[in-house]
């Protein structure tokens, strides 16, 4: 999806309307097929050192949610989902008021090329340290991890992750490209091991299919007309209303 947060949608939404197991069996083929559209568009502004420091925590996530999937039921899996990603909304703008508070009042995101302030060696007071970086790759890596594999509810936390990075637009929608297509497939053998994945939802992804390439038609389109301020703020209000709604 061109705007990584609004995925968070989908999963409200096919957990509305399905058990919380089964919509998340359903919806992950769907979100492959994003994937890949996702990465033909664009494969070019992924930051490949950024997505090698997350995999690791990543991977470790997704186990964790393996073992978790196997042992609660939904309701129990809907709730923390919702209460993970509402945290991340609120470490991310207490991160973006202290970061703003010791550049002084201005935003330090700007980095050409989806690279962060610090990576580009222009870093501004309240940038992240490397050490920063790797310790919240770390945090983000295992929520992300975790709650893709839980509810294919990792989008928002990737996408907080590289707004906090400092990531531009098309270097935020490179790399969360690869991240999810890598990831998705990873979680492939876990969901249908777990029974996640079963007929009666590859039908359901037959049906609705064609309905992925006209989203990403339309999110391509959309990503040409929206700034980074207003990109940054759809994100978070996409993710915290989704979070919202797994909380009921």
């Amino acid at each position: 999806m061109a705007v990584s947060g609004v995925g968070a949608i989908s999963v409200a939404l096919f957990a509305a309307v399905l058990p919380a197991k089964q919509s998340t069996g359903a919806l992950l083929p769907l979100l492959l097929v994003g994937d890949v559209l996702a990465v033909s568009a664009y494969r070019r502004h992924a930051d490949w050192p950024a997505l090698l420091r997350l995999l690791p925590s990543v991977a470790a996530g997704v186990l964790l949610g393996a073992v978790f999937v196997a042992r609660v039921d939904d309701a129990v899996m809907r709730r923390t989902i919702g209460v993970l990603l509402l945290t991340i909304v609120a470490h991310y703008l207490w991160q973006r008021r202290r970061t703003r508070t010791a550049s002084g009042g201005s935003d330090t995101t700007g980095a050409p090329k989806g690279r962060t302030d610090t990576e580009c060696g222009t870093a501004s007071p309240g940038a992240p340290t490397a050490r920063t970086q790797h310790g919240r790759a770390l945090a983000f890596g295992l929520v992300a991890g975790f709650a893709t594999m839980v509810a294919n509810a990792g989008g928002p936390a990737m996408s907080l992750y590289l707004l906090s990075a400092g990531f531009t637009m098309l270097g935020f929608l490179g790399t969360a490209a690869w991240f999810f297509l890598i990831v998705n497939l990873v979680k492939l053998p876990f969901s249908v091991g777990l029974g996640l994945i079963d007929r009666n939802a590859l039908v359901l992804d037959a049906l609705l299919v064609l309905a992925v390439p006209v989203g990403a038609f339309l999110g391509r389109a959309a990503v040409n007309r929206i700034d980074q301020a207003l990109f940054e703020r759809l994100v978070l209000v996409f993710t915290t209303l989704s979070s919202v709604n797994l909380l009921r």
